[in-house]
């Protein structure tokens, strides 16, 4: 009997797996704090046999090496992946023996060229499960752009391959367990669901629900944008990750953080976005532990900038370098954990909610600024509004209209907060409305547009 347990990485919308016959283990993508991994294995009594990557991963860096390392067990990787390290290749169609159960390597190009998913065999070498990483998702499948426009085409052509593939030689009853697609912006579209077989697939995936010309302009048209930091994680992966480092970074005094502040360096403020508005440091930006932080920090933060974290506990400060580890930025320049008050000046921004829009707008003029994405956007607006996606805004400040108010939002008030602390770098002032975007569209006296989102209009 074979089980799988998951690992979830929730603020990165990824899963790692441990597979496990009750004494032999397997360990499927592993994001790079693998301190979690060992207590797991040790909690359940396991030994391990191998790591495997499905692919070199655009998302987040891996520990897969490290762990490899740690436990003198193979590392299994694509043949065809160009990496800088000692690594167990495997090839299309391959057999791999792991304790009592064996993998079978598949080779499923699509979010990358080199991409391999891995049937999980029983004893009697029957199909148990497939780690498809960015192959096949729940209900959706990774998205073949990563490597660039010239090749986002073929690679969406050779996904609907790949899937089907997968679909054809399993079957309807073998468990789906994808890497991505859980909230992953490596998902070409929104994914469904926690657990999936091939039959739920068959049902729902738009690579098997779809003809090839028609999945490819589908995928396409629905691509919306990825963080800017993806294009460090491949490399680093391909050159084999550092091992993590989580010592105490620097501590900071108030006189430092100000003048770091006045030096240009990105302060993160790590407290909630309640917090952040009650009462925050001039030139700090909230990047809440409540949200995605690292996502949305590694979208937005020039690696060779200096990075500095603050908040009122040293919890958050631990929590928040495992997590920006995951992405390649590693030991910020230093901390300040203490009081906010020691600060001789604090700022408070206003928060209002949707239900304060439609009066505010008759009574004075003022611009609501939509952060959303693209196709967020696209699907239903407020009407009038302007769009600056989060990750633009600071490269189109001079769009904004400098009129007696700018009211700001986003879908949860999360990206909003961060983009109030964009404006104030550049000394404009905003309102956040602090609220959930669907509380919107039952708010009388609002005109909202709906409507479809093409990429290919971008």
């Amino acid at each position: 009997m074979l089980t799988v347990i998951n690992i979830d990485t929730l603020k990165l919308g990824d899963r790692s797996y441990i597979a496990h016959d009750g004494t032999i283990a397997l360990v499927v993508d592993p994001q790079r704090d693998i301190e979690r991994i060992h207590q797991l294995l040790e909690r359940e009594g396991l030994t391990l046999g191998a790591v495997v990557e499905t692919h070199m991963h655009n998302d987040y860096v891996s520990g897969g090496l490290q762990l490899a390392r740690a436990h003198n067990v193979p590392y299994l990787i694509s043949k065809t992946d160009p990496v800088s390290y000692d690594r167990f290749e495997v090839s299309d169609k391959q057999i791999v023996p792991i304790g009592s159960f064996a993998l079978q390597a598949l080779h499923t190009p699509g979010h990358t060229y080199t991409h391999m998913s891995y049937v999980l065999l029983d004893a009697k070498q029957n199909a148990q499960g497939v780690f498809t990483g960015g192959s096949m998702l729940h209900g959706s499948t990774g998205r073949p752009d990563l490597l660039g426009a010239d090749n986002s085409a073929e690679l969406a052509g050779l996904q609907h391959d790949s899937v089907q593939k997968i679909a054809e030689l399993l079957s309807d009853k073998v468990s789906i367990y994808p890497t991505h697609g859980f909230g992953s912006f490596c998902s070409a579209t929104p994914t469904s669901g926690d657990v999936s077989t091939i039959a739920d697939e068959r049902k729902s995936n738009p690579a098997l629900t779809l003809g090839r010309e028609a999945y490819v302009a589908q995928t396409l048209a629905a691509l919306d944008s990825f963080p800017s930091y993806f294009k460090y994680m491949a490399p680093i992966n391909l050159a084999g990750p550092a091992p993590l480092d989580l010592s105490a970074l620097k501590s900071m005094s108030v006189d430092e953080i100000m003048k770091s502040i006045a030096d240009g360096s990105w302060i993160a403020d790590l407290r909630s976005r309640t917090s952040w508005t009650g009462g925050h440091v001039p030139g700090t930006i909230s990047f809440g532990l409540d949200g995605s932080m690292a996502s949305y920090l590694g979208w937005l933060f020039p690696y060779d900038d200096k990075l500095i974290l603050i908040s009122d506990n040293a919890t958050d400060v631990n929590t928040a370098q495992v997590e920006l580890a995951r992405i390649g930025i590693d030991h910020p320049e230093g901390s300040f954990v203490g009081d906010f008050s020691n600060f001789h000046t604090l700022d408070a921004t206003r928060t209002v909610t949707f239900k304060e829009l439609p009066q505010a707008m008759k009574e004075k003029s003022l611009t609501v600024l939509d952060v959303r994405s693209l196709s967020e956007r696209a699907a239903s607006h407020i009407k009038p509004s302007i769009n600056i996606q989060l990750h633009d805004l600071a490269n189109r400040l001079d769009e904004i209209p400098r009129g007696p108010e700018i009211w700001v939002h986003c879908a949860s008030a999360y990206r909003a907060t961060i983009a109030i602390g964009i404006l104030e770098r550049s000394g404009i002032k905003a309102v956040l409305i602090n609220d959930a975007y669907k509380a919107c569209l039952n708010v009388a006296g609002l005109e909202i547009v709906e409507g479809t989102y093409d990429a290919s209009a971008r």
